[in-house]
C-alpha cells in the first residue's frame, strides 16, 4: 500500500520502520530537515519537508494515489487538519494522533463526523497498559484479546522456579489447569516450543490465559502476589495523569512526584485525593521522604529514558514494589534487558501495534479481519487475533489435520463466551475468534499460516 506518515517523531519513526519492513510504499513529512532526514536514510521511505497540511505539499507527496495517511506529529489540531485535507484532495482513509486530555470524551465525536479511521491516544493507551501491569504484578508484560477473554501473559523463570528443567507435555499434565506456552526467549532466540521443550531458568515464557483464569494461574506458578493499594509515579506528564484517573477508579493510594510547579498545580487541580509532590524526582531523599520503601507499584514516566532506567533501578533495590518503566528508544533495549528492573513500555511500540494491525486488516484478502496486534519478546514474535468468516481454508477441520506453517502456533480459539485452549481434535468455525502466536512476521490473512496456501 501507499503510506503517508506526517510526523517524524519517535512513533512516526517507528511506523516507518516496521511498515518498510512489511513492504508498503512509505513516504514521511515533516518541517525538521534533520528528523526527514533520520528516516529517509535509515528506512526505505521518501521524504518531504514542510507543513503535512498544506495541500500542495500532499499532492507533491501523491496524496491522489495514497491508501493511508497517519498523522502523528505532537500538535493535536495539526494532526486533524491534515486528515481533513488529506480526506479532501485524496481520499484516502485517515488516521490521526489526538494527546490533550480535554479531547478525550470527545474522540468518538471526532472519528465519525471527520470521518477518520482511528484517533489515537497514545498516552491513553500506555496508560492503560501500565495499570494492567500493576493489577497483575507478577508478570512483566500482560497482551489483552477478545475483550479481556484470553490473555497472554510474560514473565520469567527465576532460579528456584518449580517448572525449571521439566518438558512442556510433563508441565501440562501435571497443572490443574487449561493454558499453553506459545513463545520462549533463551539467549536471545525466539522459540515456538514443542511438547518436548525443556523449560530452563532465565527462560521469559509467555502464555495463553483465559481472562478468568488469572488467579488459577498465579497460584499453579506459584508467584509471590502482592495486593497492590498503592502506586508512586514519577513523573507528572499526561501519561501520569491518565494512569492516576485510572487507579483512582480502583482506589488505590496514588502519590505523584513532578519537577514542575506549574504542572504540580495543574495535577492538584484536576486529580482529586491525588498526592501531588513538587519536587526534582532525581533526588532520592525525597523518593525515600515519600514512602518508596512502602510501595506497593513504583511507575517512571519522566521525559526521558536514562532517567527512567536510573529510578527502575533505585526501586527495584530500596523497595518491594512492582517496578514499571518508560523506555521509548530501542537503543537501551538490549543494556536493560539482563537487569531485571521490572516491566518495560514503549508508547511507539503500544501505537504501532495498533496501527499496524489496522493496515494488515485493510491489506487482507479475504476478509478475515485482524482485529487485535501485539508484537511481543522484543518485537521479535507476533500474536495476533483474527476474526474468521467462511473463506478461511480447512474449515471445521480437525487442527491434527492441518498443515501449517513451522514458526507458527494456534493459541487460542473463542466460541462466543468460550475460551478453548485447542489440542488436535479442536477445529475453527465461522465467526470464531483465532489467537495465532508466530515468530513468522508480517501476517496480513489467517490463511497464511497454512502450508501453500
Amino acid at each position: 500500500m501507499n503510506i503517508i506518515i506526517v510526523g517524524c517523531g519517535k512513533i512516526g519513526t517507528a511506523l516507518a520502520m516496521y511498515l518498510s519492513k512489511e513492504n508498503h510504499n512509505i513516504t514521511v513529512i515533516d518541517k525538521s530537515r534533520r528528523a526527514l532526514e533520520n528516516v529517509v536514510n535509515s528506512y526505505d521511505a521518501v521524504g518531504y519537508e514542510g507543513n503535512g497540511a498544506s495541500a500542495s505539499l500532499l499532492k507533491k507527496a501523491d496524496i491522489q494515489n495514497a491508501d493511508l495517511l497517519i498523522a502523528m506529529t505532537g500538535n493535536d489540531e495539526l494532526n486533524v487538519m491534515c486528515c481533513l485535507v488529506a480526506r479532501k484532495i485524496g481520499h484516502c482513509r485517515t488516521i490521526a494522533r489526538v494527546t490533550n486530555p480535554d479531547y478525550q470524551n470527545e474522540l468518538g465525536i471526532l472519528k465519525e463526523e471527520l470521518g477518520l479511521a482511528l484517533v489515537v491516544n497514545p498516552d491513553s493507551m500506555v496508560a492503560g497498559e501500565i495499570a494492567r501491569l500493576i493489577r497483575k504484578p507478577f508478570v512483566n508484560r500482560i497482551d489483552v484479546f477478545a475483550g479481556g477473554r484470553a490473555e497472554l501473559l510474560t514473565y520469567r523463570l527465576d532460579g528456584d522456579h518449580k517448572w525449571n528443567g521439566m518438558r512442556i507435555i510433563d508441565l501440562a499434565r501435571s497443572v490443574n489447569m487449561r493454558f499453553l506456552i506459545c513463545a520462549i526467549e533463551r539467549n536471545n532466540e525466539v522459540i515456538i516450543p514443542n511438547g518436548d521443550f525443556i523449560l530452563q531458568e532465565n527462560d521469559l515464557i509467555s502464555c495463553l490465559v483465559a481472562g478468568n483464569n488469572e488467579d488459577r494461574f498465579s497460584h499453579e506458578l506459584r508467584m509471590k502476589r502482592h495486593k497492590v493499594t498503592n502506586c508512586m509515579i514519577a513523573g507528572g506528564g499526561d501519561i501520569a495523569f491518565y494512569l492516576a484517573k485510572n487507579l483512582q477508579k480502583r482506589r488505590l493510594g496514588v502519590t505523584i512526584i513532578e519537577k514542575s510547579e506549574s504542572r504540580s498545580e495543574f495535577l492538584s487541580n484536576e486529580l482529586d485525593d491525588v498526592l501531588i509532590i513538587n519536587e526534582d524526582v532525581i533526588n532520592t531523599d525525597i523518593l525515600e521522604e515519600e514512602g518508596i520503601k512502602k510501595a506497593d507499584a513504583f511507575v517512571a514516566l519522566t521525559n526521558t529514558d536514562d532517567t527512567n532506567i536510573l529510578l527502575a533501578m533505585y526501586a527495584a533495590s530500596h523497595s518491594n514494589a512492582k517496578c514499571i518503566y518508560k523506555q521509548n528508544r530501542r537503543l537501551y533495549g538490549d543494556i536493560t534487558k539482563g537487569l531485571n528492573l521490572g516491566s518495560v513500555v514503549s508508547t511507539p511500540e503500544i501505537v504501532s501495534d495498533n496501527i499496524i494491525s489496522y493496515v494488515r486488516a485493510m491489506n487482507a484478502t479475504k476478509g478475515n479481519n485482524i482485529e487485535t496486534l501485539y508484537k511481543i519478546l522484543d518485537s521479535r514474535a507476533e500474536a495476533l487475533e483474527f476474526i474468521i468468516n467462511d473463506d478461511m481454508p480447512h474449515l471445521g477441520q480437525p487442527l491434527s489435520q492441518l498443515h501449517i506453517r513451522d514458526g507458527i502456533l494456534i493459541a487460542c480459539i473463542i466460541r462466543g463466551g468460550t475460551v478453548e485452549i485447542p489440542n488436535g481434535s479442536s477445529v475453527v468455525k465461522k465467526g470464531d475468534r483465532v489467537i495465532v502466536v508466530t515468530t513468522k512476521t508480517g501476517l496480513h490473512d489467517i490463511s497464511n499460516i497454512f502450508v501453500g496456501v
